[in-house]
C-alpha cells in the first residue's frame, strides 16, 4: 500500500480544499478518491470507514480521519505548521478559526437562491473588509514580520492565503485596501511548494460552479 495520503472527497473544493492546501505546503505528495455517486459515498459508510457516516476522510499514518478540522490539526502538526509553543499555536488557532467563518462564506455563495445571492456577496465583503483582513493587516504592521506567528510559515499563512484567494475570485479588487494583506499574498505564494500548488495541472480545485451542483446534490442527499 502506498505511503501516501489518500483523500475521499468529490472533485470539487469544499471541506478538503484547505486539507489539500496544506499537504501541498508542507510538500507531501497525497493521491485522491473521487466521490461520483451516491453509491461511492454509501459504500464507505457502510464499510465502517466514515466515523460519522460524513467526508472529508483522509487515510494517513494507518487512520481514517474525519472531521475537517481534526485532520487539519494533525498535518499541520506532523510537518511542523502549528508553531513552537502553545501560545504560538493559541495564536494560529485564532487566526485560522476566523479564516475559516470567512471560508465558509465564500464556500457556499455558489449554493444561495438566485434571490438571496446579492445579499450574499455584500455580506461577504462587508465581513472580509470590515472584520476579517483589517485584523490581519494589523497583525502584520504590529509586529512587521513577514507570517502571521511566530515569523515563520504556519497554517495559518497557508488557511489565510486559500482564503484571499477565494475572496478575490469573489471580487478582483478586495484587496486593495491592505497592502500589507497584498505583499502577504505575493510572499506566501511564492514559497516553492505552495507556487508548484498554484501552478496549472496541480490538485489545487476550481472554484465550484452553478452547473456543479446538481452532481453534488446527487451524491450527498
Amino acid at each position: 500500500m502506498s505511503g501516501k495520503p489518500k483523500l475521499h472527497y468529490f472533485n470539487g473544493r469544499g471541506r478538503m480544499e484547505s486539507i489539500r492546501w496544506l499537504l501541498a505546503a508542507a510538500g507531501v505528495e497525497f493521491e485522491e478518491c473521487f466521490l461520483e455517486t451516491k453509491d461511492d459515498l454509501t459504500k464507505l459508510q457502510k464499510d465502517g470507514s466514515l466515523l460519522f457516516q460524513q467526508v472529508p476522510m483522509v487515510e494517513i499514518d494507518g487512520m481514517k480521519m474525519v472531521q475537517s478540522r481534526a485532520i487539519s490539526n494533525y498535518i499541520a502538526t506532523k510537518y511542523n505548521l502549528y508553531g513552537k509553543d502553545l501560545k504560538e499555536r493559541a495564536l494560529i488557532d485564532m487566526y485560522v478559526e476566523a479564516v475559516i467563518d470567512l471560508n465558509e462564506l465564500l464556500m457556499t455563495h455558489t449554493f444561495q437562491p438566485a434571490d438571496k445571492k446579492e445579499q450574499h456577496f455584500a455580506t461577504i465583503v462587508d465581513k472580509a473588509t470590515n472584520r476579517y483582513f483589517p485584523v490581519y493587516e494589523k497583525v502584520l504592521k504590529d509586529h512587521g514580520q513577514d507570517f502571521l506567528v511566530g515569523n515563520r510559515l504556519s497554517r495559518a499563512d497557508v488557511q489565510l492565503l486559500e482564503t484571499l484567494l477565494m475572496a478575490e475570485e469573489c471580487k478582483p479588487d478586495i484587496l486593495a485596501k491592505f497592502p500589507l494583506l497584498q505583499s502577504f499574498k505575493a510572499r506566501i505564494s511564492n514559497i516553492p511548494t505552495i507556487k508548484k500548488f498554484l501552478q496549472p495541472g496541480s490538485q489545487r480545485k476550481p472554484p465550484l460552479q452553478e452547473k456543479d451542483v446538481p452532481k453534488l446534490m446527487k451524491i450527498f442527499h
